[in-house]
């Protein structure tokens, strides 16, 4: 690439913690910054999603170039491939593809809604490490009463170790 060339830009995922909801059907009205989010790679050529959970307690909707990472490690993971195999058999049997619909909606496989029990209910979604992680009501307060346990603590010894 030429000096004068510009790259183009990072497409960054959005911040902070938003309020969603699956509707009767399975489908999650997304937050309008995140319909942004999937619009803009939608547009550099990641309009496929992949819909899933690795742990069967929370989803993940994975942009199809870091599950294809994901993919690459479970096959590349020789500590212990069973365990590889057994998150990658999750997340195949649980997830599906799916795509941003016209009104910002993305459907979820009546097995990955079943198993989260989050069919027609509230969640609360936030971007992490490259996807975005869904949680349901009782996964979200469990996690936010471990976060409150010692958030002056934690913040410190983060600080400590380079947190700005």
């Amino acid at each position: 690439m030429e000096a004068n060339e510009a790259s183009p830009p990072k497409i960054e995922a959005p911040r902070g913690m938003y309020p969603a909801r699956l509707d009767d059907k399975g489908r999650m009205k997304l937050p309008a910054v995140f319909q942004e989010y999937f619009q803009s790679l939608a547009q550099a050529g990641e309009k496929k999603l992949f819909v899933t959970s690795l742990d069967r307690n929370t989803a993940q909707i994975y942009p199809p170039s870091v599950w294809r990472e994901n993919e690459e490690f479970f096959f590349g993971y020789k500590d212990d491939p069973e365990l590889a195999e057994n998150v990658a058999f999750t997340a195949n049997e649980l997830g599906s593809e799916s795509e941003m619909d016209g009104q910002g909606r993305i459907t979820f496989s009546p097995e990955l809604r079943r198993e989260l029990k989050i069919e027609n209910q509230p969640v609360h979604i936030y971007s992490f490490k490259g996807h975005i992680e869904v949680l349901s009501e009782e996964i979200f307060l469990q996690r936010k009463g471990k976060a409150s346990e010692n958030p002056q603590g934690n913040v410190r010894k983060l600080q400590v170790a380079g947190l700005k």
